[in-house]
């Protein structure tokens, strides 16, 4: 099992598409989508690939979507 950064029930739904926006509207890599969460709300991973990954993924199941298809990858 493989542990998360992120905590979905930590993200609110808004959050969730802000992330989404980041990576599907506007082709954000996960290091991309990383440092922008960094900047907008603070945390200790900076622009950390994984971090951006398990935001991707955390934003995708708050929305009811899968982050292993599209439009997220």
């Amino acid at each position: 099992m493989t542990h998360s950064l992120v905590d979905p029930a930590a993200l609110t739904t808004e959050m969730a598409v802000q992330i989404r926006t980041w990576r599907v509207d506007e082709d954000f890599t996960w290091r991309s989508v990383a440092r922008a969460a960094t900047d907008l709300w603070g945390s200790e991973y900076g622009s950390n690939q994984i971090y951006g990954r398990d935001l991707c993924v955390a934003a995708a199941k708050v929305l009811g979507e899968d982050p292993d298809r599209e439009p997220w990858n």
